[in-house]
């Protein structure tokens, strides 16, 4: 974006301004003078007062808007979302509903230069994950000369015998891949943790820019923002490719678990971008090793599966025998070489947050590099040392379970009572091999709204990467941030929402037509939700 640029703002649908927001308040409470950096790294805020360059024409549209019109832009887009039924549910929730994902409309921005290392570093990351990956299930070559120690693979959750000398097709074991990725108050990025097995989230990365270029239709004509309306034919073109050459029309399709899980709303939407039909396990059968789909012509031929379920509920033949929601005789079908699963069976391993701490050695072993995206410093409860630090320690650290998702099994040190810190020093005693610890990080923060006015609140970053011929890391990715004042935890699943990302790019980018899907074909159990 040149500085001799004019943005103009073309205003949003008349909304009313919220009760609890007066004339009055939103005169003083939408600008930034009494923003507080609060000494933490500001992703917007160089210090307190002096906004970052990549920040300052934003911030200074937002300062220009009339009175109140920030108010009715964030109403609006809650109202878009919640029109849309952009939603989650939360497990074991009291009310058992699902719930609009929170959004709030000031964006988190990366610089290009900033934004070109990140890539550089998720790409050489998920090549030396799959390498690790392979090498594990055949040779175990890393395991042999001693870099990763081999209970630690042997008694992982997400190790998978059955994969053992199993020949993914084209050898991609992580074809989808979020990368968690924080800032510390060094102004560091670090990786977080690999979500490897079926990420999920980026539905709402698609949807937030809908809404937003919606809200602000200007800024995205005229600035830098790099578009990432090309995901969903990314995917597409992905998971073809997996086919093989000799398929030259390969039909793909999604599997779910069904209407009640968690992500539905997003296997329903990727599906429909994609132009895919969204099946369930009693729709695919296996006949002489071979997936078939049931169609209203009759049965046809599946060639890619892009699978939402975990590997324990995939095929009952194979792993566990009382799923409903699998596809008897799947994974024979795919040791045959009949059909691609994406992401393949087995790669969770890569995805445990015990071998997450290995990954820095996997990079220096497999391609001889420094790591460019660090870990954060992390202690293995697996090795006595470390045990007894972090148990005279817990006060100060963040404790994590080796398979635990959304914010559970994990204690906040410096948050948490004496009772709990005990609780969990029995647990971690009673299976070491289970938990990581780590210091706590002061995540970075970035301007939201809040009760009227701007709050900082913290935020991570889940890029998305896609594995075929190449990889591709999508410009952006879900920025989660924690919605509650102090809190660290940015989950959906403990109160935590989401912002839109800006990546700039060097010059002036074309946005991307959308894909134009065609109309899946649908099953012959034709369900309700189903795209």
């Amino acid at each position: 974006m040149n500085e001799n640029e004019t943005l103009l703002l073309e205003p949003a649908p008349p909304t009313e301004t919220p009760p609890a927001a007066s004339h009055r308040e939103s005169r003083a409470g939408m600008r930034f003078d009494g923003y507080e950096v609060g000494g933490f790294y500001d992703e917007m805020f160089a210090r307190q007062g002096e906004p970052r360059a990549i920040a300052r024409r934003l911030l200074a549209i937002i300062e220009s808007l009339p009175d109140g019109e920030m108010l009715n832009r964030q109403k609006a887009a809650e109202q878009e979302l919640l029109q849309m039924g952009i939603t989650f549910n939360v497990y074991g929730g009291q009310d058992g509903v699902e719930k609009i994902f929170p959004f709030d409309i000031v964006p988190r921005i990366v610089g290009a230069a900033e934004w070109k290392r990140i890539e550089r570093g998720l790409k050489q990351r998920i090549h030396a994950l799959n390498l690790f990956i392979d090498d594990i299930y055949h040779q175990q070559k890393i395991l042999k000369d001693g870099v990763i120690p081999r209970e630690i693979i042997y008694s992982a959750k997400s190790y998978r015998r059955q994969c053992e000398g199993w020949n993914p097709p084209r050898g991609i074991w992580c074809h989808i891949t979020g990368t968690d990725l924080v800032r510390h108050e060094d102004g560091r990025i670090y990786v977080l943790e690999d979500n490897l097995r079926c990420p999920s989230g980026v539905s709402y990365v698609l949807e937030n820019r809908r809404v937003m270029k919606g809200l602000f239709p200007k800024i995205f004509s005229h600035s830098r923002v790099q578009p990432i309306s090309n995901y969903p034919s990314c995917l597409r073109n992905m998971l073809a490719y997996l086919a093989g050459d000799e398929v030259p029309n390969p039909r793909v399709v999604l599997l779910t678990p069904g209407l009640h899980n968690a992500a539905y709303f997003e296997h329903s939407f990727l599906a429909q971008q994609m132009g895919i039909e969204l099946v369930e396990g009693h729709d695919l059968t296996v006949e002489d090793g071979v997936v078939r789909m049931r169609t209203t012509d009759g049965f046809e031929r599946v060639d890619v599966i892009y699978r939402r379920i975990d590997d324990d509920f995939l095929d009952p033949k194979c792993f566990r025998e009382d799923s409903m929601l699998g596809v008897p005789g799947l994974m024979e079908a795919c040791k045959a070489g009949n059909v691609a699963l994406a992401n393949a069976p087995g790669n969770g391993i890569a995805d445990d947050k015990v071998v997450y701490a290995y990954v820095p050695r996997m990079i220096q072993y497999y391609l001889g590099e420094e790591i460019l995206l660090p870990n954060v410093p992390t202690r293995i409860c697996a090795e006595k040392p470390e045990l007894q630090y972090v148990l005279e320690h817990l006060d100060q650290l963040v404790v994590k379970a080796a398979n635990e998702s959304g914010g559970y099994g994990m204690l906040v040190g410096p948050h948490s009572t004496r009772e709990q810190r005990a609780d969990f020093a029995e647990r971690i005693k009673a299976n070491p091999r289970n938990y990581i610890a780590q210091p706590t990080l002061a995540l970075s923060r970035v301007p939201t709204i809040v009760d009227g006015h701007f709050e900082g609140r913290h935020v991570d970053l889940r890029p998305y990467v896609l594995y075929g011929k190449e990889i591709f890391v999508l410009p952006g990715g879900l920025t989660r941030v924690a919605l509650k004042k102090g809190s660290l935890v940015v989950n959906s699943s403990q109160g935590g929402g989401s912002k839109d990302t800006w990546v700039l790019a060097d010059s002036p980018v074309a946005e991307l037509s959308a894909p134009q899907s065609e109309t899946p074909r649908t099953p012959a159990t034709e369900r309700e939700g189903l795209c």
